[in-house]
């Protein structure tokens, strides 16, 4: 992937329109998940849904703008902050070269990563959305690696970032979630509607089978 920056004064009306398109699918209740989009990488600087907001109201001022150290370096409203998993995001946008990270909750994805968690990993083969995460072979098969989910945010960070796999732009979490990522946000979206779509199939097929 080659990393591609959301302009600064853009950030929020690209994030917002992200939770509303993620929320409408259902993936964004209870205030849950945390979407970003890099806007500066040397030094880090990304802007990322505040804590507490509610992705399915997104507006603008629930977006805020931090550095690598999780420092705020821009809110409309002084006393929003940011999320404790935006180390999460921040460690993978300085490892990745990756321009947007989406973390959501679903259902799917979380009894994805606890139906295959002693595996380590879903695995998914032959099936023709894997092109849609750029796998075009026609033996085509992933593995979406699984970390337990560490109440300790930045061993969890750690973590999801040593399960990093390459050619699989996502990590799921233990009973939590997922973190997708891509260079641009349409790219990121598009891992992850593909991610969703796969972990329903392969539980449906898996349930369907006995």
């Amino acid at each position: 992937m080659a990393e591609t920056l959301t302009p600064w004064r853009d950030a929020p009306q690209v994030l917002c329109a992200l939770a509303d398109e993620l929320a409408a699918k259902g993936w964004l209740p209870a205030t849950s998940g945390n979407l970003s989009v890099c806007v500066r990488q040397h030094p880090l600087a990304l802007a990322i849904t505040r804590s507490g907001a509610d992705k399915q109201h997104l507006t603008p001022p629930d977006v805020i703008y931090v550095d690598s150290e999780l420092r705020v370096l821009d809110a409309v409203d002084p006393s929003h902050r940011p999320s404790a998993e935006t180390i999460v995001h921040t460690k993978l946008y300085q490892a990745l070269s990756c321009g947007c990270i989406l973390h959501v909750h679903t259902v799917y994805n979380n009894l994805a990563s606890e139906v295959y968690f002693a595996e380590g990993a879903v695995s998914i083969a032959g099936h023709e959305l894997l092109k849609a995460l750029d796998h075009w072979e026609p033996d085509a098969c992933i593995q979406v690696p699984i970390v337990e989910n560490l109440h300790d945010i930045p061993a969890l960070a750690d973590a999801v970032l040593a399960a990093v796999r390459p050619g699989v732009p996502g990590v799921l979490v233990r009973n939590h979630g997922i973190y997708a990522w891509g260079d641009t946000p349409a790219a990121a979206k598009r891992y992850l509607e593909a991610f969703e779509f796969l972990f329903q199939y392969v539980l449906t097929l898996r349930l369907l089978r006995g």
